[in-house]
């Protein structure tokens, strides 16, 4: 319906459900990223930048566009470059993708692009660039920080566990993952609730079983995805053998408030799966 009344990022995320239903760009597909494209949407561009490489062509099947693949990189580089000279964050961000040159990453970081900021610690995780030994880490460090203090959710948990591995402040480390949990993230709900619960116990949390089995319970709505349900069938039995049924029914209570005062549980998956 959103698609349809015309929002862009809803025709992407439509045009992507429709390409992985079939594991290759139908029809249906395509016209659903160049109605996104058509708006301005890096993301859907860039995927039809690079259908080169989609499964239709070795079927021999794909649909014909307004654009080949060549034209639609062309344009993206047509839409992005001046907005990313002009500053734009996430431009750069899309012109990295585009071209691999990690100097436009690192001009995305630097401009303060959260996702731009937690990718190019990854890049710079992977040997990326040239560092003295030391100094790498550090670098690395410094990027999560920024990223998780703009708001982007797994940066906060790849940042609390940097602390952690570097031996860094324990109770800032604890505040970030707390904040991924909030933000709705699902690796954030489910490790601040089995640190709550002390499943395993990690951080230094504060034993609290009701927090702890409110917020896995909470995983059981996700409904298997990315294999949570085995994940919660083994961990919170685990938890509620701690509890009274006294704690499990307050329990079950907290969880209401928390679905009800905080955003739906996502994996947060990355438009283009980097």
């Amino acid at each position: 319906i959103a698609a349809e009344a015309g929002d862009r990022e809803a025709q992407f995320y439509l045009a992507e459900e429709l390409r992985q239903q079939k594991q290759y760009i139908t029809a249906d597909a395509k016209k659903w990223y160049e109605a996104a494209a058509a708006q301005g949407d890096y993301y859907a561009m860039f995927k039809l930048a690079t259908s080169k490489s989609d499964l239709c062509n070795t079927m021999n099947n794909c649909t014909k566009g307004t654009k080949n693949p060549g034209e639609w990189l062309e344009h993206l580089w047509k839409i992005a470059e001046p907005k990313a000279n002009s500053g734009d964050g996430e431009a750069m961000y899309i012109m990295y993708l585009a071209t691999t040159k990690l100097d436009w990453l690192e001009k995305s970081a630097v401009a303060g692009y959260a996702q731009g900021q937690w990718l190019l610690a990854n890049r710079y995780k992977e040997g990326e660039s040239f560092f003295l030994p030391w100094k790498r880490q550090e670098v690395i460090g410094q990027w999560l920080k920024a990223s998780a203090e703009g708001g982007f959710p797994k940066a906060m948990l790849e940042f609390s566990a940097y602390l952690y591995e570097n031996g860094g402040d324990l109770s800032i480390a604890r505040h970030w993952i707390e904040e991924a949990a909030k933000s709705g993230y699902e690796t954030g709900v489910s490790s601040y609730g089995a640190y709550l619960a002390h499943a395993p116990s990690l951080y230094d949390f504060p034993l609290d079983l009701v927090k702890g089995y409110a917020l896995t319970s909470l995983l059981t709505e996700l409904d298997g995805g990315g294999n949570i349900k085995s994940y919660v069938d083994e961990v919170l039995p685990e938890i509620a053998a701690k509890m009274s049924p006294g704690q499990i029914e307050e329990a079950k209570i907290f969880a209401k408030k928390w679905k009800d005062s905080h955003p739906p549980l996502s994996f947060y998956p990355d438009k283009l799966g980097y």
